[in-house]
Protein backbone atom coordinates (compact mmCIF):
# COMPACT_ATOMS: atom_id res chain seq x y z
CA UNK A 1 0.00 0.00 0.00
CA UNK A 2 1.50 3.41 -0.95
CA UNK A 3 2.26 6.00 1.70
CA UNK A 4 -0.34 8.72 2.12
CA UNK A 5 0.76 12.24 3.07
CA UNK A 6 -1.70 14.84 4.36
CA UNK A 7 -1.76 17.90 6.66
CA UNK A 8 -2.50 17.50 10.36
CA UNK A 9 -5.52 18.87 12.20
CA UNK A 10 -6.02 19.39 15.91
CA UNK A 11 -8.09 16.19 15.92
CA UNK A 12 -4.91 14.29 15.00
CA UNK A 13 -3.21 15.26 18.27
CA UNK A 14 -3.83 11.89 20.01
CA UNK A 15 -2.37 9.93 17.08
CA UNK A 16 0.63 12.27 16.91
CA UNK A 17 1.13 11.88 20.67
CA UNK A 18 1.13 8.10 20.29
CA UNK A 19 3.73 8.32 17.51
CA UNK A 20 5.98 10.64 19.52
CA UNK A 21 5.76 8.37 22.54
CA UNK A 22 6.69 5.38 20.38
CA UNK A 23 9.75 7.37 19.28
CA UNK A 24 10.45 8.34 22.92
CA UNK A 25 10.51 4.68 23.99
CA UNK A 26 13.08 3.89 21.30
CA UNK A 27 15.25 6.97 21.88
CA UNK A 28 15.13 7.50 25.67
CA UNK A 29 13.58 4.35 27.06
CA UNK A 30 10.14 5.60 28.12
CA UNK A 31 7.25 7.73 26.82
CA UNK A 32 7.51 11.39 27.85
CA UNK A 33 5.23 13.26 25.42
CA UNK A 34 1.93 14.63 26.75
CA UNK A 35 -1.17 15.29 24.68
CA UNK A 36 -1.45 18.93 25.75
CA UNK A 37 2.10 19.58 24.50
CA UNK A 38 1.24 18.27 21.03
CA UNK A 39 -1.99 20.29 21.02
CA UNK A 40 -0.05 23.45 21.90
CA UNK A 41 2.38 22.77 19.03
CA UNK A 42 -0.46 22.31 16.57
CA UNK A 43 -1.94 25.62 17.72
CA UNK A 44 1.34 27.51 17.19
CA UNK A 45 0.43 31.00 15.90
CA UNK A 46 3.22 30.91 13.31
CA UNK A 47 1.98 27.60 11.86
CA UNK A 48 -0.65 27.19 9.16
CA UNK A 49 -1.51 23.50 9.58
CA UNK A 50 -2.73 23.18 6.00
CA UNK A 51 0.67 24.23 4.67
CA UNK A 52 3.04 23.63 7.59
CA UNK A 53 2.23 20.15 8.89
CA UNK A 54 2.58 16.66 7.46
CA UNK A 55 1.33 13.23 8.50
CA UNK A 56 2.54 10.11 6.69
CA UNK A 57 0.32 7.02 6.89
CA UNK A 58 1.07 3.45 5.95
CA UNK A 59 -2.50 2.24 5.73
CA UNK A 60 -4.11 3.34 9.00
CA UNK A 61 -0.77 3.57 10.80
CA UNK A 62 0.80 6.98 11.37
CA UNK A 63 4.52 6.45 10.72
CA UNK A 64 5.95 9.99 10.34
CA UNK A 65 5.06 13.53 11.37
CA UNK A 66 6.47 16.95 10.56
CA UNK A 67 5.67 20.47 11.77
CA UNK A 68 7.11 23.80 10.60
CA UNK A 69 6.93 27.22 12.22
CA UNK A 70 8.46 30.64 11.64
CA UNK A 71 9.28 32.86 14.61
CA UNK A 72 11.84 35.08 12.87
CA UNK A 73 9.79 36.60 10.07
CA UNK A 74 12.98 36.22 8.03
CA UNK A 75 15.28 33.41 6.97
CA UNK A 76 15.25 31.34 10.18
CA UNK A 77 12.71 28.50 10.06
CA UNK A 78 12.18 25.71 12.61
CA UNK A 79 10.91 22.21 11.99
CA UNK A 80 10.08 19.09 14.02
CA UNK A 81 10.43 15.67 12.41
CA UNK A 82 9.54 12.24 13.79
CA UNK A 83 9.59 8.89 12.01
CA UNK A 84 9.44 5.23 13.03
CA UNK A 85 12.78 3.51 12.34
CA UNK A 86 11.33 1.03 9.86
CA UNK A 87 9.67 3.78 7.79
CA UNK A 88 12.63 5.86 6.56
CA UNK A 89 11.03 6.44 3.15
CA UNK A 90 8.13 8.19 4.87
CA UNK A 91 10.67 10.25 6.81
CA UNK A 92 12.36 11.26 3.58
CA UNK A 93 9.09 12.34 1.97
CA UNK A 94 8.15 14.46 4.98
CA UNK A 95 11.62 16.01 5.12
CA UNK A 96 11.54 16.92 1.41
CA UNK A 97 8.14 18.56 1.83
CA UNK A 98 9.34 20.54 4.84
CA UNK A 99 12.48 21.73 3.09
CA UNK A 100 10.46 22.98 0.13
CA UNK A 101 8.00 24.76 2.39
CA UNK A 102 10.79 26.26 4.53
CA UNK A 103 12.43 27.84 1.49
CA UNK A 104 9.07 29.08 0.23
CA UNK A 105 8.24 30.56 3.62
CA UNK A 106 11.58 32.35 3.89
CA UNK A 107 11.07 33.80 0.42
CA UNK A 108 7.60 34.96 1.44
CA UNK A 109 9.36 36.78 4.27
CA UNK A 110 11.59 38.53 1.74
CA UNK A 111 14.70 36.45 2.49
CA UNK A 112 16.86 34.98 -0.24
CA UNK A 113 17.52 31.75 1.65
CA UNK A 114 16.18 29.63 4.48
CA UNK A 115 18.30 28.67 7.48
CA UNK A 116 16.43 25.70 8.93
CA UNK A 117 16.89 24.14 12.38
CA UNK A 118 15.78 20.70 13.53
CA UNK A 119 16.25 19.14 16.99
CA UNK A 120 16.97 15.40 17.10
CA UNK A 121 17.98 13.00 19.82
CA UNK A 122 21.69 12.13 19.44
CA UNK A 123 20.57 8.59 18.53
CA UNK A 124 17.39 9.35 16.61
CA UNK A 125 14.94 7.07 14.87
CA UNK A 126 15.63 9.10 11.72
CA UNK A 127 18.58 7.76 9.72
CA UNK A 128 20.97 10.71 9.97
CA UNK A 129 22.83 9.64 6.82
CA UNK A 130 19.71 10.82 4.99
CA UNK A 131 19.95 14.36 6.30
CA UNK A 132 23.74 14.53 6.07
CA UNK A 133 23.44 13.64 2.39
CA UNK A 134 21.02 16.55 2.02
CA UNK A 135 23.48 19.07 3.50
CA UNK A 136 22.42 19.06 7.16
CA UNK A 137 25.01 19.23 9.94
CA UNK A 138 25.04 19.46 13.74
CA UNK A 139 25.61 22.99 15.06
CA UNK A 140 24.69 22.66 18.76
CA UNK A 141 24.05 20.11 21.49
CA UNK A 142 21.58 20.31 24.36
CA UNK A 143 21.32 18.15 27.45
CA UNK A 144 18.09 17.25 29.18
CA UNK A 145 19.00 16.98 32.86
CA UNK A 146 17.04 15.58 35.78
CA UNK A 147 17.30 15.36 39.55
CA UNK A 148 15.45 13.44 42.23
CA UNK A 149 13.70 15.63 44.80
CA UNK A 150 12.52 14.83 48.30
CA UNK A 151 10.25 16.84 50.64
CA UNK A 152 12.58 16.27 53.60
CA UNK A 153 15.86 17.02 51.85
CA UNK A 154 14.61 19.77 49.53
CA UNK A 155 13.16 22.62 51.54
CA UNK A 156 12.70 26.22 50.46
CA UNK A 157 16.00 28.09 50.90
CA UNK A 158 16.38 31.07 53.20
CA UNK A 159 16.73 34.38 51.41
CA UNK A 160 20.04 36.22 51.86
CA UNK A 161 19.91 39.78 53.11
CA UNK A 162 18.92 42.18 50.37
CA UNK A 163 17.42 39.45 48.13
CA UNK A 164 13.70 38.96 47.53
CA UNK A 165 11.60 36.34 45.79
CA UNK A 166 7.94 36.46 44.80
CA UNK A 167 5.46 34.38 42.85
CA UNK A 168 4.14 35.63 39.54
CA UNK A 169 0.67 36.62 40.77
CA UNK A 170 -0.52 39.48 38.57
CA UNK A 171 -0.67 40.53 34.94
CA UNK A 172 2.06 43.06 35.70
CA UNK A 173 4.22 40.22 37.05
CA UNK A 174 3.65 38.21 33.87
CA UNK A 175 4.73 41.12 31.75
CA UNK A 176 7.78 41.56 33.96
CA UNK A 177 8.74 37.89 33.50
CA UNK A 178 8.43 38.38 29.74
CA UNK A 179 10.76 41.40 29.91
CA UNK A 180 13.27 39.49 32.03
CA UNK A 181 13.12 36.53 29.66
CA UNK A 182 13.76 38.68 26.59
CA UNK A 183 16.64 40.54 28.25
CA UNK A 184 18.37 37.57 29.91
CA UNK A 185 18.21 35.30 26.85
CA UNK A 186 19.01 37.93 24.21
CA UNK A 187 22.60 36.75 23.76
CA UNK A 188 21.84 33.05 23.68
CA UNK A 189 22.15 30.78 20.65
CA UNK A 190 19.01 30.65 18.50
CA UNK A 191 17.20 33.33 20.52
CA UNK A 192 14.31 34.95 18.65
CA UNK A 193 12.78 38.16 20.10
CA UNK A 194 9.13 37.62 20.96
CA UNK A 195 6.34 40.05 21.77
CA UNK A 196 4.28 39.50 24.89
CA UNK A 197 1.34 37.75 23.21
CA UNK A 198 3.67 35.54 21.14
CA UNK A 199 5.61 34.63 24.27
CA UNK A 200 2.41 33.71 26.11
CA UNK A 201 1.73 31.15 23.41
CA UNK A 202 5.31 29.89 23.51
CA UNK A 203 4.96 29.07 27.22
CA UNK A 204 1.42 27.68 26.71
CA UNK A 205 0.13 30.28 29.15
CA UNK A 206 -3.41 28.92 29.07
CA UNK A 207 -2.23 25.70 30.68
CA UNK A 208 0.41 27.25 32.94
CA UNK A 209 0.19 27.29 36.73
CA UNK A 210 1.57 30.76 37.37
CA UNK A 211 2.26 29.95 41.03
CA UNK A 212 5.23 27.97 39.66
CA UNK A 213 6.75 31.10 38.14
CA UNK A 214 8.95 33.21 40.41
CA UNK A 215 10.76 36.54 40.17
CA UNK A 216 13.97 37.16 42.09
CA UNK A 217 15.55 40.54 42.78
CA UNK A 218 17.81 42.55 44.99
CA UNK A 219 17.36 45.78 46.91
CA UNK A 220 19.92 47.49 44.66
CA UNK A 221 18.86 46.15 41.26
CA UNK A 222 15.18 45.40 41.59
CA UNK A 223 13.74 42.48 39.62
CA UNK A 224 16.72 40.68 38.11
CA UNK A 225 15.85 37.05 37.46
CA UNK A 226 13.03 34.56 36.98
CA UNK A 227 12.24 30.87 36.87
CA UNK A 228 9.32 29.45 34.89
CA UNK A 229 8.29 25.90 35.76
CA UNK A 230 5.32 23.70 34.98
CA UNK A 231 3.73 20.70 36.65
CA UNK A 232 1.64 19.28 33.82
CA UNK A 233 4.12 16.73 32.48
CA UNK A 234 3.41 13.16 33.51
CA UNK A 235 7.07 12.16 33.49
CA UNK A 236 8.48 14.85 35.82
CA UNK A 237 8.21 18.41 37.06
CA UNK A 238 9.73 20.67 34.43
CA UNK A 239 11.75 23.88 34.61
CA UNK A 240 11.13 25.47 31.24
CA UNK A 241 13.45 28.44 31.65
CA UNK A 242 15.56 30.24 34.22
CA UNK A 243 17.28 33.54 33.51
CA UNK A 244 19.17 36.30 35.29
CA UNK A 245 20.04 39.69 33.86
CA UNK A 246 23.70 39.97 32.91
CA UNK A 247 24.37 42.75 35.42
CA UNK A 248 22.97 40.66 38.29
CA UNK A 249 24.82 37.41 37.60
CA UNK A 250 27.22 36.11 40.21
CA UNK A 251 24.87 36.99 43.10
CA UNK A 252 23.50 33.45 43.51
CA UNK A 253 20.04 34.29 42.19
CA UNK A 254 19.90 31.41 39.70
CA UNK A 255 20.86 28.87 42.35
CA UNK A 256 18.32 30.34 44.75
CA UNK A 257 15.56 30.06 42.16
CA UNK A 258 16.60 26.51 41.33
CA UNK A 259 16.52 25.36 44.96
CA UNK A 260 13.18 27.08 45.45
CA UNK A 261 11.76 25.18 42.47
CA UNK A 262 13.12 21.86 43.77
CA UNK A 263 11.39 22.49 47.11
CA UNK A 264 8.11 23.49 45.46
CA UNK A 265 8.00 20.35 43.33
CA UNK A 266 8.95 18.12 46.27
CA UNK A 267 6.16 19.67 48.34
CA UNK A 268 3.73 18.82 45.54
CA UNK A 269 4.71 15.17 45.69
CA UNK A 270 6.94 15.11 42.62
CA UNK A 271 9.99 12.84 42.80
CA UNK A 272 11.89 14.14 39.75
CA UNK A 273 12.54 17.56 38.20
CA UNK A 274 14.04 18.13 34.76
CA UNK A 275 15.22 20.91 32.46
CA UNK A 276 17.12 21.44 29.21
CA UNK A 277 20.41 23.30 28.79
CA UNK A 278 22.64 24.34 25.90
CA UNK A 279 25.98 22.60 26.53
CA UNK A 280 27.79 25.63 25.08
CA UNK A 281 25.91 28.11 27.28
CA UNK A 282 28.35 30.87 28.17
CA UNK A 283 26.64 31.90 31.43
CA UNK A 284 27.85 28.87 33.38
CA UNK A 285 24.42 27.21 33.50
CA UNK A 286 25.67 23.61 32.93
CA UNK A 287 28.07 23.90 35.86
CA UNK A 288 25.34 25.47 38.03
CA UNK A 289 22.99 22.56 37.38
CA UNK A 290 25.74 20.00 38.04
CA UNK A 291 26.50 21.67 41.39
CA UNK A 292 22.85 21.29 42.30
CA UNK A 293 22.78 17.57 41.61
CA UNK A 294 21.30 17.47 38.12
CA UNK A 295 22.54 14.70 35.82
CA UNK A 296 22.15 13.75 32.18
CA UNK A 297 18.89 12.14 31.08
CA UNK A 298 19.45 12.34 27.31
CA UNK A 299 21.04 14.62 24.70
CA UNK A 300 19.62 16.45 21.69
CA UNK A 301 21.47 17.90 18.70
CA UNK A 302 20.44 20.97 16.72
CA UNK A 303 20.82 20.22 13.01
CA UNK A 304 21.02 23.03 10.49
CA UNK A 305 20.80 23.40 6.74
CA UNK A 306 20.79 26.45 4.47
CA UNK A 307 18.46 26.29 1.48
CA UNK A 308 18.50 28.71 -1.46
Amino acid sequence: MPLVLRPATLADAPAVTDLLNAVDVIEIGRPETDLHTVEADLKHPETDLERDSWLAFDGERLVAYGLLWDESGGERIDIDHYVLPDRQEAGRLVLEAMEARALGKARENGAGRAMVHLHLNIEPTLDTSLIRARGWSVVRRYHVLRRAVDPVEDRAPSLPSGVRLRSCATEADRRRVHELYQASFAGHFDFQPRGYEQWLHDVDAGGLDWSLVWIAGTDEQGDAGFLLARDDREAMGWIRSIGVLREARGRGLAGLLLRHAFAAFAARGRDTVGLGVDTANATGAPALYARHGMSLHYAVDTWETVLS
